[in-house]
């Protein structure tokens, strides 16, 4: 009885040992919540502040110190979001990632200078002045391991994602786009077609893997545009201006079996089939009729740039590919320099005497 009670008393002790020992292995191996990225705005202008607003409200960021060429437009924005002016140095020392909101002609150098300091990036469009430049960035981004990301901020309007999911059905004969508004406050020396255009030579890119050719554009002053070029057998139309007195934001696609009407900016999408026309006799009086069928898929509406930097947030995390990386941006940029050189030689051409 002895022997059978030290068993059994053994036996429990040892059972018990094991039971705490493998409770505290499961707390000591069960993972730690991931400490939240640190991220930093470099310049904080129009488009910045907007930058910095989002990061302090993302729970997955911590925004940790905005830098502008202006110290009091900083520190203004830094307040306001609660947290601090500081010089670039500074700034990418303490960040684990930056957006870049800085004029064009400053975009390579200060890109460079954060990648070199091992930050991941998103840099505003367009993504740098010269095309050799790009390329430069995007081997050092890869290089290093960095997520560079371009802000092509139409990609994340809810309106074109629904729309990309709805391209792979229809039997595509154009697209027409319309970019549109008044003069605008903000500087900047960026024409018409590197300023406003090219977020659409960027959707249309995106939506149509397929060859470019046949360029033909024309333009008044650099503040008004209009291209048309195919995209294999898609023939493609986009305007875009800073002169007009309504901001329109829209854009068509022509199929066999539909035509297709995105709003950017109410984020909505209609699609019309069906159309029936006919010539209907009422007291004597011949009227013309024309029914179609209008359906109106569900779009979640979303800020677009609040989609954008949680995706980039997301591609620094996980380790993957921004939704527009350097690639992308380099043959937007391309094709908009392409468009440039033709659009105004001819409207110098036009304006001689």
């Amino acid at each position: 009885m002895l022997i059978g009670n030290k068993e059994n008393i053994t036996i429990r002790v040892s059972t018990s040992v094991a039971f705490v020992i493998q409770r505290q292995s499961s707390v000591r191996d069960s993972p730690e919540k991931p400490k939240p990225l640190t991220a930093g705005v470099i310049g904080v202008g129009s488009m910045g502040r907007h930058h910095a607003r989002i990061y302090s409200e993302l729970p997955s960021v911590s925004l940790g110190g905005v830098y502008d060429a202006n110290p009091d437009i900083a520190d203004t924005v830094a307040t306001e979001y609660g947290t601090r002016e500081c010089d670039m140095g500074t700034l990418l020392e303490d960040t684990d990632i930056v957006s870049v909101a800085v004029p064009t002609e400053y975009h390579y150098e200060i890109v460079k200078r954060c990648l070199e300091a091992d930050v991941h990036v998103l840099v505003e469009k367009p993504f740098v002045e010269k095309i050799d430049h790009g390329k430069e960035l995007n081997q050092l981004a890869t290089n290093r391991g960095l997520v560079l990301q371009v802000g092509h901020i139409e990609r994340f309007n809810p309106a074109t994602q629904v729309l990309a999911d709805i391209m792979p059905d229809l039997d595509v004969v154009a697209i027409d786009i319309q970019r549109l508004g008044p003069p605008v406050e903000r500087g900047g020396d960026d024409s018409v077609i590197m300023d406003l255009m090219i977020h659409d030579i960027d959707i249309v890119l995106s939506l149509l893997e397929a060859d470019l050719n046949g360029i033909t554009a024309l333009a008044h002053n650099r503040q008004h545009a209009t291209v048309q070029f195919r995209l294999g057998e898609t023939v493609t139309s986009l305007t875009a201006s800073r002169l007009t007195q309504q901001k329109v934001r829209q854009l068509s696609v022509t199929a066999h079996s539909c035509r297709v009407n995105v709003d950017f900016i109410d984020q909505s999408i209609e699609i019309h089939r069906h159309s029936l026309p006919e010539y209907v006799e009422t007291n004597g009086d011949v009227r013309y009729r024309h029914e179609t069928v209008v359906e109106q898929p569900m779009v979640e509406n979303g800020e677009p740039l609040k989609g954008e930097l949680t995706s980039f947030i997301r591609a620094v995390e996980n380790g993957g590919e921004p939704v527009v990386g350097a690639a992308d941006a380099i043959r937007a940029l391309e094709v908009a320099r392409e468009i440039e050189s033709i659009a105004f030689e001819e409207s110098l051409e036009v304006s001689s005497p």
